[in-house]
């Protein structure tokens, strides 16, 4: 333990102390004040000590200050040569700035840049050690400058050798930052350059792709359409003409594609002012223009458009071929027809009843509830609130493996009927008691 914390802990001691530990617990009282009194004599020593070394500092502080004055003589006689120097490391400076502001733009350029980042990073690295590099060579020099520790000449000669080679850096690095930004817009360009070929061939690939899924899945493909317009691509589903039109950016600015599809969605509506055509239109556009597209819907009131992509066509086919197998009203007699149609007219007119019924409830209890929230007093209204809020309803769950049996329904009914008359007036004209 260190003497200062045992004077802690011996003032702690006697801060605590009472009269009962006075009494039984002297002792180590005792010993813990010789322990705080060697602590004291070891601080004095320390303090005496402390002075000692204080004076010999100040002596060695003066000795340093005559130094001090001998060395501002010496360096007023070299002041007009520091000057010319000073001038020559403040360009250098300006040089090294110069290089730096050039290599965190090189750095940024870098990041950008994912095929070539490990590359990128290696070169960072290597030209950093040699901006170090310089920069040791520039505190070497400012320690030489100071000290003044060569002559004249020889420390210019050596200035100007450094100088030359911090210009060779930097012309050397200019240079490979141009050629880097050469190679990177090169590759950039054959990536728009092989996108807009993608773009180009995109309606013969549409209307490739779209024939052979069609010839696969035994669809008519319509070559020539009966009706006004000339849609890219028509197929022919139960008697129905679904149109296909491709569509991609006209050039490598992908900003006003959301727009472009809009527009086209909108000009669809001539084809389906048409007969026999299908309420559904699809646009095909490229695969690497999906990421500018937000909306892959448009919902235009008469009829609706569905953005698409190459991929996507033979699942959507292979769907709008399905709808055939579910085209067999043809094939009914009229008295199922006529079944069917009055199973549907009375199922209309059961949920739209249901519905209205609902609706005149629904008003009739809001204006029950707010009937109970003016009308009562206030006590009786925190009461009845505060029963509000204990109550709890669990109407029966609905689960997606279970279904809801008829038998079940017309079992329940049977058992809320029972109690309604039992709960109904008597034949002899009395009432039933409601609260047995």
């Amino acid at each position: 333990m260190h003497f200062s914390e045992k004077l802690d802990q011996f003032f702690e001691e006697i801060k605590s102390l009472g009269f009962w530990s006075r009494l039984f617990n002297w002792k180590p009282i005792q010993k813990l004040s010789y322990d705080a009194f060697d602590a004291y004599k070891k601080l004095t020593t320390e303090v005496s000590n402390s002075e000692e070394q204080k004076k010999n500092l100040l002596s060695k502080i003066e000795l340093l200050r005559s130094e001090n004055t001998h060395l501002k003589e010496n360096s007023t006689q070299a002041k007009s040569s520091l000057d010319i120097t000073s001038t020559k490391l403040s360009s250098v400076e300006n040089a090294l700035s110069s290089v730096k502001e050039s290599l965190v733009s090189r750095e940024e350029q870098l990041k950008q840049s994912e095929n070539k980042a490990a590359e990128q990073r290696a070169e960072i690295s290597s030209l950093k050690s040699k901006i170090l590099d310089l920069q040791s060579e520039i505190n070497i020099l400012k320690e030489e400058n100071i000290g003044f520790k060569k002559p004249t000449v020889v420390r210019d000669e050596e200035f100007s050798s450094k100088l030359t080679t911090l210009k060779a850096i930097e012309e050397r690095i200019h240079r490979e930052r141009e050629e880097e930004k050469k190679a990177q817009q090169a590759e950039e360009i054959q990536k728009l350059e092989d996108m807009k070929e993608t773009w180009a061939r995109h309606e013969s690939l549409v209307k490739e792709k779209i024939k052979i899924i069609c010839q696969k899945l035994t669809i008519e493909y319509v070559d020539s359409v009966p009706f006004k317009g000339t849609p890219d691509n028509v197929i022919k589903i139960c008697d129905e003409f679904v149109v296909f039109d491709a569509k991609s950016p006209s050039s490598d600015k992908l900003d006003n594609f959301p727009t472009y599809i809009k527009l086209q969605a909108e000009s669809v509506k001539k084809y389906i002012k048409q007969e026999n055509v299908r309420k559904d239109v699809f646009l095909v556009i490229p695969s690497n223009a999906v990421g500018v597209i937000q909306g892959f819907t448009h919902n235009m009131g008469d009829y609706n458009v569905y953005v698409v992509t190459l991929d996507v066509l033979e699942p959507l086919l292979l769907c709008l071929k399905k709808i055939e197998d579910y085209e067999f009203l043809n094939q009914l007699t009229p008295e199922e027809r006529e079944n069917i149609c009055r199973i549907i007219g009375k199922f209309a007119h059961i949920t739209k009843r249901k519905i209205q019924i609902d609706h005149f409830f629904t008003q009739e209890f809001l204006s029950v509830l707010a009937k109970c929230e003016n009308g009562l007093p206030g006590d009786l209204l925190a009461k009845v609130n505060e029963f509000e809020t204990s109550e709890k309803l669990n109407p029966p769950q609905e689960k997606r493996t279970k279904k809801i049996s008829l038998a079940d329904l017309n079992e329940d009914a049977s058992k809320l009927k029972k109690n309604i008359d039992h709960l109904l007036p008597s034949e002899d004209g009395g009432k039933m008691d409601l609260f047995k």
